[in-house]
Formats: structure tokens, sequence, C-alpha cells
């Protein structure tokens, strides 16, 4: 079951473009759609979890696929197929000055396109599976528009807590007045291992990369959009060129952008770069995967109760909308610049709905798109 697990999730690793809000959309098709691991709901609970929590949101959700379908080490056997091809590919840029062939963009054009698609199909889908009542249609619009208005981190956070109060007030789910009798819990233990590992980064132990990077991935809410400027803070003896060419690099490949940290421990330590990239990746990621570990099952224990399925109901009409907003910005914004690009995207999203094509079908046709668009 490792292997497995870790086969479906490399495969997603190495044609994941787009990040998280992408990458969301990629699991629901791959993992609830096609595979049928997990349902709806579950789905939409982890995403929800996720959104509360610090750290990388989309590796976050997939390690708890992995968790759900065979524990802790379906998780492990996630993380490391949806994270080995972009760890790798950073390294690989940040040890060469090689600059991308012009072909190689425009296959990362295509790409993005075929995100657009993705994230789009997402969306409909997610917002007919969590929006059916008026009131969780306007969450979703609420949602949507406050961060088409204040797309920032702070209004994220805002309109969650917000979500949360109502979903506690009024109620968003017809869930049975019974309180669930489930006897799962924190996972105190990993929770304390959480506490204390941030406890020795503070004093810069087990070593100072390990412990700047376990900081960023402790404290940052967001996901990878929003990880760069707390790098910048907190990561010494790199120059703002660096962390640039970090961040762009990290846009234009597939799979999780907190692997800007794996571009960005090679460069720290220059004297063992694969050491480096290792350490660093590792500190990032661990802080979210362990939260998520510790917290998953009592996240489901409590929204079978009538208040937390409240919330819950409230949280992923929320998501809905975050996804909504991601769409536009940054996705469609990143990703489609011309009336071409405006007609693929159509295109493709009609074959997608009407002809249900391979995935990796779709995928292959965008990348000649990307390919011929650009020798046009």
């Amino acid at each position: 079951m490792f292997l497995k697990i870790f086969y479906q999730f490399l495969l997603l690793g190495c044609t994941s473009f787009g990040g998280p809000a992408a990458h969301l959309g990629f699991f629901k098709k791959h993992f609830v759609d096609n595979l049928k691991w997990l349902s709806n709901e579950r789905y939409a609970s982890m995403i929800s979890l996720s959104q509360i929590l610090p750290g990388p949101g989309s590796s976050q959700v997939g390690f708890a696929i992995g968790l759900e379908k065979a524990g802790i080490l379906g998780g492990i056997a996630a993380f490391l197929g949806f994270t080995l091809p972009s760890f790798l590919l950073m390294i690989m840029l940040a040890l060469t000055a090689e600059q991308l062939s012009g072909t190689a963009l425009n296959v990362i054009d295509g790409l993005k396109l075929f995100a657009v698609v993705i994230v789009a199909d997402a969306v409909l889908s997610m917002a007919k599976s969590f929006c059916k009542t008026t009131a969780l249609k306007f969450v979703a619009f609420f949602a949507t528009l406050t961060l088409l208005m204040l797309p920032n981190l702070s209004a994220q956070l805002g309109v969650l807590m917000v979500l949360v109060v109502a979903g506690y007030f009024y109620s968003f789910s017809n869930a049975p007045s019974k309180p669930s009798q489930s006897k799962s819990q924190i996972n105190w233990s990993v929770f304390a291992l959480f506490i204390g590992l941030f406890a020795l980064t503070v004093a810069a132990l087990p070593n100072q990369l390990f412990a700047e990077f376990y900081q960023a991935g402790a404290l940052v809410f967001g996901g990878g959009h929003v990880v760069l400027p707390l790098l910048q803070t907190s990561v010494e003896g790199v120059a703002q060129e660096t962390f640039l060419t970090a961040y762009a690099a990290a846009q234009a490949i597939p799979g999780p952008m907190f692997t800007i940290a794996s571009f960005l421990g090679a460069v720290v330590d220059n004297t063992h770069p694969i050491l480096g990239a290792a350490i660093a990746t590792l500190a990032i990621f661990l802080p979210g995967l362990l939260l998520m570990w510790a917290f998953n099952q009592q996240w489901q224990s409590l929204i079978s109760l009538p208040r937390f399925a409240s919330i819950s109901a409230a949280l992923n009409a929320g998501v809905v909308g975050i996804l909504a907003a991601a769409f536009y910005q940054p996705i469609w914004l990143s990703a489609v610049h011309s009336l071409l690009d405006i007609t693929a995207v159509i295109l493709g999203f009609v074959a997608l709905k009407w002809l249900k094509p391979a995935i990796w079908q779709l995928l292959i046709a965008f990348m000649v798109f990307g390919v011929i668009a650009g020798s046009v």
C-alpha cells in the first residue's frame, strides 16, 4: 500500500502545476472522483482543517489523504511522492545557472492553462456539493467577494473567523441533534512534538538552518504564496535576488510551492547543498504535517456534533469561495494573457466535461498547445 500511495502522489507531483488551489483541484479529480479513495465530505473536511492550520495547505491535504488510506506510513508516502519531483527540480535549478529554453517556458505556459481548466472544474463541482442552500451560497459569495477585494492573508483569516462565529450561532447544517459517541482524540504526543521542536528552534537547535525553516513553516498561514516574505525576514545570508529567483522557480515547476526551501537550503549550505536542501525542506513542511496528524481525527469527531457540523458546513462553503477567488487571482491572471489563451481554456473545459478524456491526455494537449502558441 505504501508504494501504491507513493506512486499515485508521485504522478501528481510530476504534473500538478498552478499552486495550492490547483493542487486541491487535482486531488479532488484524482482521489475523490476517479480513485474514490474518500468522499466529497471527507475531502472537504480535510481542506477546511488545512485552512485554519499554518503550513502548506495542499501538502497537508495530500498528507491527510495518505493518513486516511494507510495511517502514518500512508501519510509519509503521500508527502514523499508529491514533494520529491519539485524537491529534485529545485535542487537542480539552484545548482545550475542555465536558463530555461524558450520551448520549456512555452510548455509551462500550456500547463498553467491546464491548471485553469482543472481549478474551474473543481470550483464548480465543489459548489454543487457544498453550496446547496441559499445561506451557503451566500457564504461562498461573501468569501469570494471579500478576497477579490482584499487579496491578502489577513482577509482570508478574517473570513474564516467570521464563518466560524456564524456557523456557531446559525445552523448551516441539518446534522442530527444527537452528539457523536466517537472516542477519537487529539494526538497529544504529536502536538507535543510540534511544540517541543518549536521551543528548540528558538534556541537555534538542532541547527540554525533547521530552526529558520521550521519557524517559517510553523508561523505562515496561507500557503506558498505568502511564505516568501517570512523567509526573507528569517533566513540569513541570502540575497534579495536569490529569494526572487527561488520564488519564480517554485511557481514554474509542479508540486508544492514550499519547496522554495529546497532551493534556498541548497544556496545557504553551498558546501553540502543536497543536505542543506533536505534539511530546509523537511523543516518547513514538518510543522504543518505534524499539526494535521495531531488534529485530523479529532476534527472528524467534532464535525459530527451539530454546532461543529454547522461550522464545518460554513467553512466548506467558504473554501469554495476561497478557491473561486484564487481561480481569478493568481491562477487566471498568471496564466491567461490573450484571446487565444481564453479559447484554449474554454475548449479544454468543454472537452473535460463532455468528452471526459483521461487527465494525462488533456495534459499533453495543453503542453502541445503551449509549444505551438509560443512559436506563433
